[in-house]
């Protein structure tokens, strides 16, 4: 008696796994800070973005926060220990956001290469940026809308 034979497909390998992302929603009093996105950067040139990175092996996203945050911006957090106010997957990256409103050390643009631009924006100064994800006006209008409303 002969078996048949089966083809088994591990999409593992036939699909590549998308990078994780993690990004912090920084927010001083009534204002957010956004990072513009280098002409020369290869993923979203050219748009507004939140601070952030790829999460490295071996690093949980907190981890990764905390040294993305220590790398592009100069400043120092606690590892986050709630969950992220956010997640967003496309069909390039999975990323998580959390809101931090708590930090040490002075913002600076610590990766030029990077960010050619940082920006404090309240509820009124992101409406005309190109911003680099469309679920970005709905989380920042949460983040503001709850700052006004305390």
């Amino acid at each position: 008696m002969r078996i048949p034979y089966r083809f088994w497909v591990n999409t593992a390998v036939d699909v590549p796994a998308r990078p994780e992302i993690v990004a912090a929603l920084l927010k001083e009093q009534d204002r957010v800070l956004l990072c513009h996105r280098s002409l020369l950067r290869r993923w979203f040139p050219d748009v507004w973005d939140l601070p952030g990175g790829h999460v490295d092996p071996g690093e949980t996203p907190g981890q990764a926060l905390v040294r993305e945050l220590r790398e592009e911006l100069s400043i120092h957090i606690v590892e986050p220990s709630q969950p992220p106010i956010a997640l967003i997957s496309t069909k390039e990256y999975h990323m998580q956001v959390w809101l931090v409103e708590s930090w040490t050390g002075t913002v600076t643009n610590a990766a030029p290469d990077e960010h050619d631009d940082l920006a404090w924006v309240d509820r009124c100064g992101y409406g005309h940026l190109h911003l680099a994800h469309l679920d970005y006006p709905g989380l920042l209008a949460g983040v503001l809308t709850a700052t006004a409303s305390r």
